[in-house]
């Protein structure tokens, strides 16, 4: 048991290792580095030693003589959940990396790892547990960049965002076109160790096949006819940050079996090239398409598939974000306004009754485009209802509710109805009312006991 000597010198990373050669050379690569250490080559002694240092950073092995590293994980992120753990594994398994990730490790590295990749995984860890020592921190409570509304699911968008930032781990987006995919991928990136580094978008969808892999893993010149310069593809572009690959079921088949090959070495080997050269970087992928689905109907490769989604995140269709609906089209409106010079600054209650009855297809991306259009077409200080597209009108409000109606009703009279009308069309049915209005059962329930008791 390898404790310190000095109380002075008291560890903050813990490097628990059985090969004592292997722990020799990362112990000399910490201490060079400035960190202070301490290390074992069993589970025991790595809990004693947890319980008696401030440890804030785990290195650890997942092949102990006494215990399987993965259940040490869970007992130490149960002691301090603050803690950030890195798994060194012997062999990269797909079962034992998304097994670390989900039971609370913040990256997985495979032996043999080099100083400098063992150096970033560490300097990130520290900054990690730094954030989770302090929830109030400033940079915990910085908002998320690009993003409009604090209705509940998207605020638990922005924790499982902060989350992810924390690791290294493969992140999968999905949702709806429109719902703000790339927008969540560019603030993990953001938000993460590897802000300073590049932030490179691959849409999957949108390059021939024959182009593919020149794109993803460049060129040397006169790697086929046309090739007149070496070129850099996305994956050597995105070295040191991000690589997201938009629409990633979408990627052509003969391209995925390179795409795992690469995730499983973190070597491109461009076409027409002698030698390949390892790139570090970090893959956010993104599907309008489950990605589950995608393997059910033969698009996605399974194998693929386990090594992209390590991490999900399903954003939220505007549908089921009533609450958002205001500050969204608000920003939208006066954003968009003083770029065609108009002089819009508030919405009627009308109009903004209908935005609210709209189911959204495009969802945030719609609204953005219909809000745009109005300030186009339009001048004035209110949008009105007869600003809106025809598909915004024909949104099923019944005749009752129809704007030419809700001419001087208060807001609260307007709400009243829109509600009243969606309880019509189901029979009553209160949780089928909230989810075509996109707002949670409880808030219905809520208003329904204040009119009775008026």
């Amino acid at each position: 048991m390898n404790l310190p000597l000095h109380a002075l010198d008291a560890p903050d990373i813990l490097l628990v290792e059985d090969t004592a050669s292997m722990r020799t050379i990362y112990e000399s690569h910490l201490r060079r580095a400035g960190y202070r250490t301490v290390s074992t080559g069993t589970a025991a002694d790595a809990l004693e030693m947890f319980r008696v240092h401030p440890i804030s950073v785990v290195l650890l092995d997942l092949m102990l003589p006494d215990r399987d590293g993965l259940d040490l994980l869970v007992d130490l992120l149960e002691m301090r959940p603050e803690t950030s753990v890195v798994v060194v594994a012997a062999e990269r398994s797909t079962e034992r990396t998304v097994a670390a990730i989900r039971r609370g490790a913040l990256d997985y590295l495979v032996k043999p790892v080099t100083e400098s990749r063992l150096m970033e995984a560490v300097e990130a860890a520290r900054r990690a547990a730094n954030i989770a020592h302090d929830p109030h921190s400033a940079e915990s409570r910085a908002p998320l960049p690009d993003f409009i509304g604090h209705s509940p699911a998207m605020r638990d968008i922005y924790d499982r965002i902060r989350a992810a930032a924390r690791s290294m781990a493969p992140v999968c987006i999905s949702g709806e076109s429109g719902t703000g995919k790339e927008l969540a991928a560019l603030a993990i990136h953001r938000l993460s160790a590897r802000a300073q580094g590049p932030f490179i978008t691959l849409d999957c969808g949108a390059i021939p096949p024959d182009r593919l892999e020149s794109e993803v893993f460049g060129h040397r010149r006169g790697a086929f006819v046309g090739a007149l310069s070496d070129r850099l593809g996305a994956a050597e572009l995105a070295d040191g940050g991000t690589l997201f690959l938009d629409e990633v079921c979408e990627l052509h088949p003969t391209l995925q079996p390179r795409l795992l090959r690469f995730l499983q070495s973190g070597l491109v080997h461009p076409l027409g090239a002698e030698a390949a050269r390892r790139v570090n970087l970090r893959i956010i992928s993104a599907s309008t398409m489950p990605l589950a689905e995608a393997v059910r109907t033969g698009q996605l490769r399974e194998d693929l598939f386990y090594r992209l989604q390590v991490v999900g995140l399903q954003m939220p269709p505007l549908r089921q974000r009533g609450e958002d609906m205001l500050p969204l089209a608000e920003t939208f409106l006066a954003r968009y306004a003083a770029i065609e010079g108009r002089s819009f600054t508030r919405i009627s209650p009308e109009a903004m009754a209908l935005l609210r009855a709209y189911s959204w297809p495009g969802n945030v991306r719609e609204l953005s485009n219909v809000l745009r259009a109005v300030t186009v077409l339009h001048e004035g200080d209110e949008l009105t209802p007869a600003m809106l597209p025809t598909e915004v009108h024909a949104s099923g409000l019944p005749p009752a509710t129809a704007a030419a109606d809700l001419s001087g009703l208060t807001l609260a009279e307007v709400e009243r109805r829109v509600i009243e009308a969606a309880l019509d069309r189901h029979d009553g049915a209160v949780p089928k009312a909230a989810a075509d209005l996109g707002v949670a059962a409880s808030t219905l329930y809520r208003k329904l006991e204040s009119w009775r008791t008026d």
